[in-house]
C-alpha cells in the first residue's frame, strides 16, 4: 500500500509538472521528421531522473521506476504516446533524449522510439504479449553543448494481456472408452485445451462443458463433464453396448472462467464390453444312449448363446458337470466353437452296474461376470446301451509256483473266466500261448494239466518265469476274453555240471597251467561252487583243484622227457552234490614243442 501511495504521489507531481511545460510552450516539438500535436492528455505519466547530490555530482536511483503498462493489440492511432521522459535539469539547460534496448535499437527495432527535445515516449505498432510479454529500455538525457547527461533510466515496458486467444483443443477428436458396466461417478477419460493467454490469468482459465450427447439413449445426460479439470464421468446407468456401442459428445472450452472465447471439439467414446449377459444352453433338456465300454465314446454336444463381444473372453464359455457323475465317468470340455459343450465318458460305462446317469451341467463364461446374473443349467439323462461284454478272468493274471519235476497230467490250476452280461451264456477254454506245448486245458471247466515235463532250464522259460495266455470264448455270441498264467517253476537239481572235454595239445617240456570252465542250467543252490577230483590214476599226469571263484578247474601237468598220449578222467561235483564224470584226450610231444605252436595248450 505504501508502494502505491508514493506512486501515486509521484504520478501527481508529474503531471502538474507536465501542465506547466505544456502552458509555457503551447505548441509542439519536431524530430525526425515526425510532427506531434502541441497538447497531449493532462494525465500523461512523466518519467523523471534522479536528482544528483551536489551540483552535477550523480547517484544512483533511490526509488524504483514503475513499469509501463500498455495493453497488447491497442487500436491506436499509430505512433502512439505512452509516457514523458524528463531530466530535473530541462530549466537550467537543454536536455536531448534518446532509448536504447529492446524495441529500440535492438530488435524488433523502431517498435519504440522518443521526442528527443520533448522526451515523450512512443510505441510504434500494436503490440503482442504472446510473443514478447515485456521490453527493457534504457533512457538517456544529454546536456546539449555541456555533455553532461543523466544516468541511464530503466524503463520496463509490460505488454499487458488481453484475451485475445480462444482455448485450443488437445486433440480432435478425443477418444474413450467406457465399460459399459461402468456405475454412475466413474471417471473415464479427460479432455484438456491450451490458451495462449497469461498463465494464471482469467484469460487463459478454461472452462468446459458438454454441449450435446449423440444418440441421446437412454438419457440424454449420460455423462457429465468436470468444468474445471474436463474429466468425464459416467452421469447415469444404463450403458449397453449391445445397443448402443458408440457415442459422440459435442464439447466446448471456454477462457475468462467460462465467459470468454469459446472453442469447440469433440469427443468419441467406445463403450467396451462388459460380461453383463450370461451365456444361455439352446436346450435345457437332452436325452442320449451312449454304447457301454467305450472311452471318449461322445455323449452330447450343448450348444449355447452369448451377447457379448464375440470371440472375447466375456463371450467364450466353460462348462462344469455339478451333479449325477459322483464317480466321475463322464468328462465336460468347451468345443472349438467356444459356445458349445461336449460331454465325453472319461471311463468304461457298465451297463450291468449303471444303465442310466442324469447329469446337471453349468455353463459360464471365461470371466467372471460384471454383475450379478444367473447361471443358465441343462440336464443330461444319459441311458447306456448293453453290449456284448466279453468274459473276464479273475485275475486277469494267475500267478503261483510248482516245482519243474511235476509229473505228466498232474492237474496244474484252475482258470475259469465270468460272463459280465446279465444274461450270461456258456463259455469255452482255449489255450492261446503255450510256447513249449507243455500244458493241456479243458475245455470245458478251465482246468489245465501238464501233458509233458516242465523244465525250468528251457529257452522258453524267461526269469524262471513260464507264460501262457488262456482264451474264454462265449459259445452263442461270438465274444472272447483273455487271461494269463505266469508259472514260477521251482528249481531242482536236475543237471549236472559240464566242463569243455576238447582234446589239449602241450609242451611235454614246459607244460602249461590248463583252466577247464564249469558250467550248469541249474539255479543258484544247484550249482557252484563245484569241487572236483582226479579218478583212474589220473594223479600221475597231474593235479587238479577249483580255482578261487569255484567256477574253473586248474589242471597242473607234469614234465615228461618222451612223448605220451593218454586220458585224464575228472569227476566234477555241484553244490547239491550231483556229479559227473569227464575223459579227456591229452597229447604231449617233445620233437615240435620248440617248433609248432599247435602243440602248446592255448591259455
Amino acid at each position: 500500500m505504501a508502494y502505491d501511495i508514493t506512486i501515486f504521489l509521484i504520478w501527481g507531481w508529474v503531471l502538474g509538472r507536465m501542465s506547466e511545460t505544456l502552458q509555457s510552450e503551447g505548441f509542439g516539438h519536431e524530430d525526425a521528421g515526425i510532427v506531434f500535436q502541441p497538447k497531449y492528455p493532462a494525465s500523461l505519466p512523466v518519467l523523471e531522473f534522479p536528482k544528483p547530490l551536489v551540483g552535477l555530482v550523480r547517484r544512483k536511483r533511490d526509488w524504483v521506476v514503475p513499469p509501463i503498462n500498455f495493453p497488447e493489440n491497442d487500436r491506436g492511432p499509430y505512433p502512439k504516446i505512452m509516457v514523458q521522459i524528463r531530466s530535473n535539469n530541462d530549466k537550467e539547460m537543454k536536455i536531448q533524449y534518446s532509448i536504447t534496448g529492446s524495441g529500440a535499437d535492438q530488435p524488433p527495432v523502431g517498435l519504440f522510439i522518443v521526442d528527443r527535445n520533448s522526451g515523450y515516449l512512443y510505441v510504434t505498432q500494436p503490440l503482442d504479449r504472446e510473443r514478447q510479454d515485456k521490453h527493457l529500455l534504457l533512457a538517456h538525457a544529454v546536456a546539449v553543448g555541456a555533455g553532461i547527461a543523466e544516468d541511464p533510466m530503466e524503463i520496463i515496458v509490460r505488454v499487458i494481456d488481453m484475451n485475445d486467444n480462444k482455448p485450443v483443443f488437445t486433440l480432435v477428436p478425443f477418444k474413450g472408452l467406457v465399460p459399459e458396466a461402468s456405475i454412475p461417478g466413474f471417471e473415464f477419460m479427460q479432455v484438456t485445451a491450451t490458451d495462449a493467454d497469461e498463465p494464471g490469468s482469467a484469460n487463459s482459465d478454461v472452462r468446459y462443458t458438454i454441449i450435446n450427447q449423440e444418440p441421446e439413449l437412454p438419457s440424454p445426460n449420460m455423462f457429465v463433464m468436470n468444468p474445471v479439470t474436463g474429466a468425464i464421468q459416467v452421469n447415469a446407468a444404463g450403458l449397453d453396448r449391445e445397443n448402443i456401442p458408440k457415442y459422440t459428445l459435442e464439447i466446448q472450452a471456454v477462457d475468462l472462467e467460462g465467459n470468454g472465447l469459446t472453442s469447440f471439439g469433440k469427443s468419441i467414446i467406445t463403450v467396451a464390453d462388459s460380461n453383463d449377459i450370461a451365456p444361455e444352453f439352446e436346450k435345457s433338456s437332452n436325452t442320449v444312449s451312449v454304447p457301454e465300454n467305450k472311452v471318449n465314446a461322445l455323449v452330447v454336444k450343448m450348444p449355447v448363446s452369448d451377447g457379448d463381444e464375440p470371440h472375447s473372453s466375456n463371450w467364450a464359455t466353460k462348462y462344469r458337470i455339478v451333479d449325477g457323475d459322483p464317480g466321475g465317468m463322464f468328462t465336460v470340455s468347451t468345443g472349438p466353437s467356444r459356445l458349445e459343450g461336449i460331454i465325453t465318458t472319461a471311463k468304461p460305462l457298465d451297463f450291468e452296474k449303471n444303465n442310466h446317469y442324469t447329469l446337471l451341467v453349468t455353463v459360464e463364461n471365461e470371466v467372471p461376470f460384471a454383475t450379478t446374473l444367473p447361471t443358465s443349467t441343462a440336464t443330461v439323462q444319459v441311458n447306456v446301451e448293453d453290449r456284448n461284454d466279453v468274459p473276464v478272468f479273475d485275475p486277469v493274471e494267475k500267478f503261483f509256483s510248482v516245482s519243474e519235476h511235476l509229473p505228466v497230467d498232474s492237474d496244474l490250476v484252475l482258470y475259469t473266466a465270468i460272463d459280465p452280461d446279465i444274461m450270461a451264456h456258456k463259455l469255452m477254454y482255449r489255450m492261446d500261448r503255450d510256447p513249449a506245448k507243455w500244458l493241456d486245458i479243458n475245455n470245458e471247466t478251465g482246468m489245465i494239466k501238464t501233458k509233458h515235463p516242465l523244465d525250468r532250464e528251457s529257452p522258453f522259460v524267461k526269469d524262471g518265469k513260464y507264460r501262457v495266455v488262456i482264451l474264454a470264448i462265449k459259445d452263442e455270441i461270438p465274444a472272447t476274453g483273455t487271461g494269463t498264467i505266469l508259472i514260477e517253476l521251482e528249481d531242482v537239481n536236475d543237471n549236472a555240471p559240464t566242463i569243455d572235454d576238447t582234446p589239449l595239445k602241450l609242451c611235454n617240456q614246459d607244460p602249461r597251467l590248463v583252466h577247464l570252465a564249469v558250467t550248469d542250467r541249474d539255479g543258484p543252490g544247484f550249482a557252484e561252487p563245484f569241487s572236483v577230483e582226479l579218478l583212474e590214476g589220473s594223479n600221475m599226469y597231474c593235479t587238479a583243484q577249483m580255482d578261487k571263484t569255484g567256477t574253473v578247474v586248474e589242471l597242473t601237468f607234469k614234465a615228461m622227457r618222451e612223448q605220451r598220449n593218454f586220458y585224464i578222467n575228472l569227476r566234477v561235483t555241484d553244490a547239491g552234490g550231483l556229479n559227473q564224470d569227464h575223459v579227456i584226450h591229452v597229447t604231449m610231444n617233445e620233437d615240435s614243442c620248440m617248433t609248432w605252436r599247435d602243440f602248446c595248450v592255448r591259455p
